[in-house]
């Protein structure tokens, strides 16, 4: 996602990304040649040599914290891929301490700039389809790797619940509204296997509308994703393989391919290009963002709920839920 992040800003007209940070030997260099960018073996460093107006934090999430925290302590604003956290104490650790630097926190829930998914929610907005009754979303990779294997390593990643699914769970709560209750199941969350994390999920919203959410890091090859609405009145549906005539699907891994699979879009700027602009014209205009680090905490707290009737093998009502130190 560092490099997704980076590309991005290289493509804004309205952007100068003046550094990029990696602790990992010649990974800065790396993207900073390839974005005409400078290289830097820490924030600190990046710091004292360009002075940035904005920090973009793409880490794993178990690192979100401290870096969050550092950059508000700087006084600069911040992005942060999601999760913001992999706990909610953080995540509201996080978002105060941003409050009180008097600097904006921005959360990378890219699926809300996906216009296929914009647009579904657009007509559903509008009562084109009706009462809704059901939604079934989808959402596929190609099992991550990242760095040292932190992706497999559940208290860091919280698996397919957390880094997976965490982008439908906060599209559907944007759509249909507050989720009454959970219910989940997961291979990594309930410690059956250390194989890649398969979940499904079915959440009950206030609407009475039922969704089903499964996910999975079993794919093959690439990145696929699925959606379905019902109302009384038709069907939306969307499918990121509709544009592909032809594909193959081979678990044969080459040493080159990207250690994390992302969602690609067939349109020319991408989404990402199109979120990471939208928090940039945030901070010259002063306008909300179409999500808030409110609503990062909350689809947040539905993956917990997740991950809590994953690992009880009961459902979780969200009204009453309350987090566990883990």
């Amino acid at each position: 996602m560092g490099s997704v992040h980076a590309e991005a800003y290289a493509n804004n007209p309205n952007a100068e990304l003046v550094g990029i940070a990696d602790s990992r030997e010649g990974a800065a260099s790396a993207l900073a040649a390839k974005t005409g960018s400078r290289a830097y073996e820490s924030l600190e460093q990046l710091m004292n040599a360009e002075n940035p107006d904005v920090i973009d934090i793409c880490l794993p999430t178990f690192l979100h914290k401290p870096y969050v925290l550092q950059a508000a302590s700087y006084g600069k604003h911040v992005i942060c891929e999601k999760p913001i956290s992999g706990s909610l104490k953080d995540a509201r650790e996080m978002i105060d301490a941003c409050t009180a630097a008097g600097v904006r926190l921005f959360v990378g829930h890219v699926l809300r700039f996906f216009p296929e998914y914009a647009k579904t929610r657009e007509l559903v907005q509008a009562g084109q389809i009706g009462r809704i009754g059901t939604i079934r979303t989808e959402r596929v990779s190609a099992a991550p790797r990242g760095h040292d294997g932190w992706y497999r390593d559940f208290s860091r990643s919280g698996g397919v619940l957390l880094d997976l699914l965490l982008h439908d769970f906060d599209w559907l709560r944007w759509t249909f509204g507050e989720v009454e209750r959970v219910y989940a199941r997961s291979l990594l969350a309930s410690g059956e296997t250390s194989e890649p994390d398969h979940a499904f999920v079915t959440l009950r919203f206030h609407s009475g509308a039922i969704g089903y959410a499964n996910g999975s890091w079993a794919y093959p090859e690439g990145f696929a994703t699925r959606l379905e609405v019902a109302g009384d009145a038709g069907i939306l549906s969307v499918n990121s393989e509709d544009s592909v005539t032809n594909r193959s699907l081979l678990a044969n891994r080459q040493a080159d391919q990207a250690a994390v699979q992302v969602p690609q879009s067939a349109l020319a700027r991408s989404p990402y290009e199109d979120e990471l602009g939208h928090f940039l014209r945030c901070l010259e205009t002063g306008e909300e963002p179409i999500v808030t680090c409110e609503d990062a905490y909350e689809a947040l707290k539905i993956s917990l709920a997740c991950i809590r009737s994953a690992e009880t093998g009961q459902a979780v009502a969200m009204d009453s839920f309350t987090e566990v130190a883990r």
